[in-house]
């Protein structure tokens, strides 16, 4: 958690892009053990240029092990600088570093001293971005998102703004939430946000429409993968290829009709007290409508009609 806030907040500032693959990041992890309601911990290893979070847990977690093991035995842990065995999955002896000389406690010479005045920091603070806790905080409370997807939404300063423009453009914080993290994640496919299939202004408009009621969640989906392949709005599509909700009684009646003379045994259940095969009902009419049918109109004409 640590090493994912100092990433996240590293790449908000624009200092790095933090990618490990690349050497951008790496950790050394100081490890010492002590035994329970000691107050001194004990001596320190220190396990060195850990190049992922996975593999950081891991050798800290063999670490621990390990050094617990050799006291437990009798044994006395040496100052050292071990690394990581991915393949092997413990920690192996690099070098020891016995005294304090080892590790060039002393100043530099050759480095003057550099002296930060409060003018210049407080320059830099003003010009800071929100940060990510900051960011997750607010669009918690701002936005009304459970703390799990605001994480999700602001894993990189990228995604984050991504997912505020979809709002602006949606005006509906919630709905924009589900389809930033289910259909865009999905498409993107473990891409970066920068390489999506379509901008946050488009997606904000057909997440609008959803929000509206103008098109429903299914038909909505069949629009995105349009426009994900195209790169055109929402509207364009719908204008072209005819996707618009039927939202119109007289048009629905004539459908809803033709599917209760269908269906005259799930008729008969709901009129004997089965009402859960409205659903079987709904689902007929969406079939004889591609989709198109409003659900919520559906709903209330079949209800009517059932009596």
């Amino acid at each position: 958690a640590f090493l994912t806030e100092l990433k996240q907040t590293m790449q908000y500032l624009g200092v790095s892009e933090c990618d490990m693959e690349k050497g951008q990041l790496r950790c050394d992890a100081n490890v010492s053990v002590r035994l329970r309601g000691a107050e001194a911990l004990g001596t320190k290893a220190e396990v060195k240029n850990l190049n992922s979070f996975r593999f950081a847990r891991m050798a800290i977690d063999y670490e621990i092990a390990r050094q617990v093991g050799v006291l437990e035995s009798g044994g006395r842990i040496v100052q050292e600088t071990r690394l990581y065995d991915v393949a092997s999955g413990e920690t192996v002896s690099m070098r020891s570093k016995e005294h304090a000389h080892d590790y060039r406690y002393f100043p530099e010479p050759d480095l003057v001293p550099l002296q930060i005045g409060a003018p210049w920091l407080a320059s830099i603070r003003d010009t800071m971005p929100e940060l990510p806790a900051v960011r997750r905080a607010r669009f918690v409370t701002e936005y009304g998102l459970r703390e799990y997807d605001a994480g999700v939404l602001t894993a990189t300063r990228e995604i984050s703004e991504y997912f505020e423009h979809v709002v602006a453009a949606s005006n509906d914080a919630r709905l924009s939430a589900n389809w930033v993290t289910g259909e865009l994640m999905g498409a993107l496919k473990g891409r970066e946000i920068g390489e999506a299939p379509l901008s946050a202004a488009h997606l904000g408009e057909l997440v609008g429409l959803i929000a509206k009621g103008e098109v429903s969640g299914k038909l909505a989906k069949e629009i995105f993968a349009k426009m994900a392949e195209t790169g055109e709005a929402a509207r364009v599509i719908m204008d072209r290829e005819g996707l618009r909700q039927i939202s119109d009684t007289g048009a629905l009646e004539k459908i809803i009709g033709d599917v209760l003379a269908a269906s005259a045994k799930q008729v008969e259940q709901y009129k004997a007290g089965k009402t859960t095969v409205i659903g079987y009902l709904v689902g007929q009419v969406m079939k004889a409508t591609k989709g198109q049918a409003d659900p919520a109109v559906v709903n209330q004409l079949l209800k009517e009609k059932l009596g």
